[in-house]
């Protein structure tokens, strides 16, 4: 048979604030990828049906992404046909952001996060 020590567990108040202040960062970061996700969807599905880039909601969704995307901007062709545009560069940018995305909220859960009880 294995022996188990009981460990009491105490609520220290730093311990809770912390893990507060973890999980609301870890919050903040899906929050801002999460838009630049939809933002950079938004491009793409707005190129494939081909919107007319005059519409002053099309405008402003390029000219945000555009910035979002420079990075990116010559790293693969954009097959088009009839207006309509596949912008393999948004895709794969919206992969890296989100690679991005989920590092950084690892690093701050790893760094920051500490556990309620030790077994």
């Amino acid at each position: 048979m294995t022996d188990y020590k009981e460990q009491i567990s105490t609520s220290d108040p730093e311990e809770k604030k912390s893990r507060l202040r973890t999980y609301k960062s870890t919050q903040i970061i899906w929050f801002i990828f999460g838009l630049i996700e939809g933002i950079l969807g938004l491009r793409f599905l707005f190129k494939l049906v081909a919107v007319n880039p005059e519409n002053p909601f099309a405008s402003l969704l390029y000219s945000v992404s555009d910035l979002l995307l420079k990075p990116f901007a010559s790293l693969a062709g954009a097959p088009s046909a009839g207006g309509m545009v596949f912008e393999t560069s948004t895709l794969l940018a919206m992969l890296i952001y989100a690679l991005i995305g989920w590092a950084l909220e690892r690093i701050i859960y790893v760094l920051f996060y500490k556990p309620k009880d030790t077994v």
